[in-house]
């Protein structure tokens, strides 16, 4: 069992762009880079269109999908204002190296209007409520372009010991170092076939894709699909 992951040169390429950020912050993102799937979530996304990060913290898995195909137009958000103190730095870097991005603050947690082709949101859902994931989901999937894509990157409830682990390690960074700012009193993991219910009731096609192995906590992506203009259902055959 592998703790950390090598960083491929796209991320120590998002990494480079906080160069100048505080120890303690390129600290986290270092960690937060070699112990999360991000490229693995990120080979999912459209490598061309708009794409919205929603959560997006400091802009570091947004900044990789504009660097990574510079077809993308990404938009990352978050209401953590404190965490895009920095957007404007890291936008004109991203800028410069040919990708598309914008950081910005969404008040109140709002989806900003699509359509987009797709939306990513990693690591978010399990800091609300149950009910504002639910209607974080849908809001999200109302937005989706025909053809586009929902990924949610979350922690699922299996291995039982990744699981707790996982709880250990989001204690000390919500509650006690403060890193990441929670809506809820505690954390609300929700099992990875509720959420993909609850695309499956929005009208996406759904798969699930362990992303655990090789690491310590179990993530797991769910990925909703719309339906795009050419995705009709066969007629039925004459007998």
């Amino acid at each position: 069992m592998s703790t950390f992951t090598p960083v491929p040169p796209g991320g120590r390429a998002a990494l480079a762009l906080f160069v100048d950020a505080p120890f303690a912050m390129r600290l986290h993102l270092q960690a937060r880079w070699r112990t999360c799937p991000l490229s693995e979530v990120a080979a999912r996304v459209p490598t061309h269109g708009a794409v919205l990060d929603i959560g997006c913290g400091h802009g570091l898995f947004a900044s990789y999908l504009a660097l990574d195909a510079t077809n993308r137009s990404v938009v990352g958000v978050d209401l953590d204002d404190r965490k895009l103190a920095d957007a404007t730095k890291i936008v004109d870097r991203v800028r410069a190296r040919g990708g598309s991005l914008t950081l910005q603050v969404a008040s109140g947690g709002a989806v900003p209007d699509g359509p987009w082709d797709a939306i990513t949101i990693v690591d978010v859902l399990y800091l609300l409520p149950a009910a504002a994931q639910l209607d974080l989901v849908e809001r999200a999937a109302a937005q989706l372009a025909p053809g586009g894509k929902l990924l949610v990157k979350e922690m699922a409830p299996t291995p039982a010991w990744k699981a707790r682990w996982n709880r250990v390690q989001e204690t000390l960074a919500v509650k006690v170092v403060g890193f990441t700012a929670s809506e809820s009193a505690g954390f609300s993991f929700t099992a990875p076939a509720e959420l993909a219910s609850w695309m499956d009731a929005c009208g996406l096609g759904v798969s699930e894709v362990p992303l655990d192995r090789g690491y310590l906590h179990p993530h797991h992506l769910v990925v909703g699909d719309r339906p795009g203009p050419d995705d009709s259902v066969d007629p039925p055959r004459p007998v």
